[in-house]
């Protein structure tokens, strides 16, 4: 039986008076004491204290509206880049919209309460209080369909292939441009991260796919290599010696396909694995 001792047994809450000279870790470890606040310091600590050990491979689920609000420079690049992030499966969408910033295009900060039928007159596509040209989409859609019907891409492939090659493009036109560090797809070339789309039909990237099949194109995106691929990254790293974890943005399909890993390896391939 859990007794008043027990239940008082955690620290006593008596934070110091912020300074505003106070580093990231010191803010959650003395601010973040309770509430959602709590939680978020437990999230915290769990990923810079047991996922980001050597010996772990961490996989991330992407899902929601993140690259158009900057989430993709700001903060997952920063990831890729210091090793924090070994794979990935992503919305199909949140690479489209990846994509626009490395391709040079804008996105603007707008207010939620934008009248949809003039924003409509005008030419503005809204992501809630993200406001962007319309030409932006077309822009995107163009190129998508111009690096896709290369002879590279005339074939079957797993969505992390064809993000690898699609990335590739993009970072050649950031440089071009003369900037670097905006697109995820282009730093996951770079790293060789690799990037899956659980629903690569979702998206306006899978729908420019599909326009291309209607022509001749060769280019298929497999779903089955991505569930065997996938699940090959998670038994590979329990079995050699270290551990898999799984960082989680959102919900959804993404998700669902980063957790499935452990019932295609134990429940469908029937390998005696734990996890």
């Amino acid at each position: 039986m859990t007794t008043r001792k027990d239940f008082l047994r955690g620290p006593r809450i008596d934070p110091k008076p912020l300074t505003g000279r106070e580093t990231i870790p010191e803010l959650v470890d003395n601010a973040f004491l309770a509430y959602n606040a709590g939680r978020l310091a437990e999230g915290c600590r769990l990923f810079t204290e047991r996922m980001l050990e050597d010996d772990v491979t961490v996989g991330m689920s992407l899902t929601g509206a993140m690259t158009p609000a900057g989430l993709g420079m700001s903060t997952i690049i920063p990831l890729i880049e210091a090793g924090f992030i070994d794979w990935i499966v992503s919305t199909g969408a949140n690479l489209y919209h990846d994509a626009h910033f490395g391709l040079g295009l804008s996105m603007h900060r707008g207010t939620p309460f934008a009248d949809d039928v003039e924003l409509r007159e005008e030419g503005v596509v809204r992501i809630y209080d993200i406001f962007f040209d319309y030409e932006v989409l077309l822009s995107t859609d163009a190129y998508i369909r111009e690096v896709s019907a290369g002879p590279e891409f005339q074939r079957s492939m797993s969505t992390a292939e064809y993000h690898y090659l699609l990335g590739g493009y993009v970072l050649q036109r950031e440089q071009a441009l003369g900037i670097s560090r905006k697109s995820v797809l282009g730093v996951a070339h770079q790293c060789a991260v690799p990037i899956y789309t659980s629903s690569p039909g979702d998206s306006s990237i899978g729908m420019n796919v599909a326009e291309q099949a209607l022509t001749g194109s060769q280019l298929r995106l497999d779903s089955s290599a991505d569930v065997n691929e996938t699940s090959a990254v998670v038994f590979h790293a329990k079995t050699h010696g270290g551990k898999s974890g799984v960082l989680i943005i959102g919900g959804g399909s993404p998700k669902n396909f980063v957790l499935q890993t452990e019932p295609q390896i134990q429940e469908v391939l029937g390998i005696s694995e734990k996890g």
